[in-house]
């Protein structure tokens, strides 16, 4: 069951891209990119790409760092998504924005959450909490608020918490209907409603489970979103399984592969290629079983590789890290050992001074007290 609770929470960070002044061509391209993110993520990289060669501030570079992660998250292209996030993360460090740094450490957490690192996730997304208590309550407040609860959330459903996973996603729902709708929005609730589907099967309470994978659709075509629509069909493709109507399971996937077909997202043809290999597997359908259930082994071995080398990349980003930390210890220790050694000059000088100015005193002394013996 594993498979089925992944879900595309890159549409978690589209909210994080906040474009700055700007020439207005730049703008319109950024613009023009997101919105291609989930059904067509090569031309979002191609257009980021392009963007970075023109050398922009700190602040349009982060924006366009994290257009550039989302479509890789989007592709399941862990790897790069986490290189070009990282990169975000380190521009971050260098302003004072509370609302950029807020957002680029959600943004990490979402990424280390699609890994399974979730007590990292969890520690990213308190450091950001820190930093949106300092930021007054505002749309973009309510939004950062709702990403994070639904981080939150999908940690606590992987781990087989559905209850606290429950509360969680209906928080991060409340902070969603305090913004104005528009389709960032949309996205973003039927992402949130795909997993509270989730829950509440896995608490087998199947009524409310196809109730909010109906809403999770019905926000998905608010938005044109095909593969948030995708996503939405094979969960109640699921329902339709467990309840062995499997040819109405069967409809609704092959509707949901054919939306998706352009996305390249792994972990959704995954998850449709398992669901139509159990089908089919349950009707005697051999043929189409064995030919779906390739599929299903080809998608799980290239997320598990994609895996392993996002995980390689942490280690090495984490060995950088330590390394730097390591190097700021020794600059440190050796500023002190110097400080040291030259204030204890100081004091020896200082000791010096004051031991031959008694010496001298007590000579001329030892002379007075010589003289007055002598005249008495």
């Amino acid at each position: 069951m594993k498979l089925f609770f992944k879900i595309i929470t890159s549409i978690l960070l589209s909210f994080c891209i906040v474009i700055k002044a700007q020439k207005i061509p730049d703008r319109e391209l950024i613009r023009k990119a997101r919105l291609e993110i989930y059904d067509n993520p090569d031309y979002t990289i191609k257009t980021g790409e392009q963007l970075l060669r023109k050398n922009p501030d700190i602040s349009t570079s982060i924006d366009i760092y994290m257009l550039l992660s989302t479509a890789n998250i989007a592709k399941r292209n862990f790897e790069e998504s986490l290189k070009y996030i990282l990169k975000a993360k380190e521009l971050s460090q260098k302003t004072n924005d509370f609302k950029s740094k807020a957002s680029v450490l959600i943004s990490v957490a979402i990424q280390y959450q699609q890994m399974e690192l979730f007590n990292k996730s969890l520690e990213t997304l308190n450091e950001a909490d820190q930093y949106l208590a300092r930021i007054p309550e505002t749309p973009f407040k309510y939004i950062e608020n709702a990403r994070s609860y639904a981080i939150k959330g999908m940690i606590y459903k992987s781990q087989s918490n559905s209850e606290i996973a429950l509360e969680k996603f209906l928080i991060s729902i409340q902070n969603f209907e305090k913004v104005s709708s528009g389709k960032t929005t949309y996205a973003n609730m039927s992402v949130v409603y795909y997993n509270i589907g989730y829950c509440y099967l896995n608490l087998n309470q199947i009524d409310k489970a196809q109730e909010a994978f109906v809403q999770s659709l019905d926000y998905a075509r608010k938005n044109h979103a095909k593969s948030l629509e995708a996503f939405a069909l094979k969960g109640i493709a699921e329902i339709y399984r467990q309840k062995h109507e499997n040819q109405s399971a069967i409809n609704l996937l092959l509707k949901a592969e054919n939306l998706c077909k352009n996305t390249g997202d792994i972990i959704l043809n995954e998850g449709i290629y398992k669901e139509l290999a159990d089908n089919y597997l349950a009707l005697g359908e051999q043929n189409f079983y064995q030919q779906y259930n390739k599929k299903y082994l080809e998608m799980r071995f290239r997320r598990k590789q994609n895996e392993l080398r996002s995980i390689n990349q942490i280690i090495d980003n984490h060995n950088r890290e330590t390394y730097l930390e390591s190097e700021k210890l020794k600059s440190y220790h050796n500023s002190i050992i110097t400080a040291s050694v030259a204030l204890g000059g100081i004091i020896m000088a200082v000791l010096l001074y004051f031991i031959v100015k008694v010496r001298r005193q007590n000579k001329e002394f030892q002379k007075e007290i010589q003289q007055m013996i002598r005249a008495s």
